[in-house]
């Protein structure tokens, strides 16, 4: 499966911003998808991720109120809905496509190029 995202951009602190992550292949509905980060000079992190039938999701804490991980199978999209964003949320939002819905980045197996948030004033 390929992935691509889009809708990062650059965006205040305080606003809004989603993300989509649109899925090649007829397969995405077997997928657990994942949303990581990665900011300059850190490693990537984990930040939200969705079961295949998308009824369970996990968050990571430092955006768990804020942001909403949900997907579309008749789309084969994954999005994540930021709110009320901070600047150390500034970072590069990667999707994933893995068999299950896990924090730890190993058990995807398929990447996006990645989408640049940026939370400046």
């Amino acid at each position: 499966v390929q992935l691509v995202e889009s809708g990062g951009g650059l965006v205040q602190p305080g606003g809004s911003l989603r993300l989509s992550c649109a899925a090649s292949g007829r397969t995405f509905s077997s997928y657990a998808m994942g949303w990581f980060r990665q900011a300059p000079g850190k490693e990537r992190e984990f930040v939200a991720t969705i079961s295949s039938g998308g009824s369970s999701t996990h968050y990571a804490d430092s955006v768990k109120g804020r942001f909403t991980i949900s997907r579309d199978n008749a789309k084969n999209t994954v999005y994540l809905q930021m709110n009320s964003l901070k600047p150390e949320d500034t970072a590069v939002y990667y999707c994933a496509a893995g068999p299950f819905a896990m924090v730890r980045a190993t058990t995807y197996n398929h990447w996006g190029q990645g989408t640049q948030v940026t939370v400046s004033s």
